[in-house]
């Protein structure tokens, strides 16, 4: 299905399918962008970030980007653009709260400023985008509604900030608050990284060069946010993205196990069923 639906407050509603695409421009408004089939590749200056269905991207206002599909199957795009009185209204609502998850931590960043990285799409964010995107798709016009699901969307992704940002940024063994932000936003860059080549022979030197960290600091302080490694990580994400290819394709083993850059089959299937507690072949069957 696909639409640009621009709504009366000026949020904007984006959903549709493409095969090839290139795209150039500077982010108008605060959006969060997701794909519902495949991935999407975005540039922000160095930047290589890749989305896929079990995570998505935050771009703020005036951000220069450009991004491009090109998949071996179709990418489902779905993005939700917010004007930017709808987010000042939004921000001011959740400023005078008591119970404000970011209230103590709203006024030590730039004003509108959030973390451009990827993000997991799961929870409340993913149960309010999945039912908002049906309803549109089956011609849903209440805008009242529409706009519902919209705010719940970002008291949603402000959670999900929260847990990402300063929860994990708490975890880092630095007394310096200011410290601890930075290292975790070179600490997603690694993880950016992980994300966007998951399928390839990714070292450490390079990984550690691209978050500009040593690679003895880059160990201990992704432990210490993540709860893994890099490479433990690294073996979850191309898990994950196995799930995705058995469910949603007809390639044969082998060919997952190397489209997600692992070199061994046997090892592929020992790890997926230590995670899964099924085969590959049996999940496949039962997705």
């Amino acid at each position: 299905m696909e639409y640009l639906k621009t709504l009366k407050n000026n949020n904007v509603i984006y959903s549709g399918t493409r095969s090839h695409k290139l795209t150039q421009q500077s982010n108008i408004d605060f959006s969060i962008r997701f794909v519902f089939s495949g991935n999407e590749n975005y540039s922000i200056g160095r930047r290589n970030l890749s989305i896929y269905p079990d995570s998505f991207l935050i771009l703020n206002k005036g951000t220069n980007y450009s991004s491009t599909v090109d998949c071996a199957v179709p990418v489902h795009s779905f993005s939700i653009s917010f004007d930017e009185k709808f987010m000042d209204d939004f921000k001011k609502c959740w400023q005078i709260k008591d119970d404000t998850l970011l209230k103590q931590n709203y006024n030590n960043r730039q004003e509108g400023e959030f973390s451009e990285t990827i993000y997991p799409f799961k929870g409340d964010l993913f149960f309010n985008v999945k039912h908002l995107k049906y309803h549109l798709d089956h011609g849903m016009q209440d805008e009242v509604l529409i706009n519902e699901y919209l705010h719940h969307c970002l008291i949603s992704y402000f959670k999900i900030y929260n847990e990402e940002i300063f929860q994990k940024a708490e975890r880092l063994n630095f007394l310096n608050r200011s410290t601890k932000i930075e290292i975790l936003r070179r600490l997603n860059l690694a993880k950016e990284y992980l994300y966007t080549n998951y399928n390839q022979n990714i070292s450490l030197d390079e990984l550690a060069e691209y978050s500009c960290l040593s690679v003895n600091h880059l160990l201990r302080t992704f432990k210490q946010a993540f709860n893994l490694t890099p490479h433990q990580f690294l073996i979850q994400l191309r898990l994950q993205r196995a799930q995705g290819l058995l469910k949603n394709t007809d390639y044969p083993v082998n060919e997952v196990v190397s489209l997600i850059g692992f070199e061994c089959p046997s090892s592929f299937i020992r790890l997926f069923r230590e995670h899964f507690q099924t085969t590959p072949l049996k999940y496949r069957q039962s997705a």
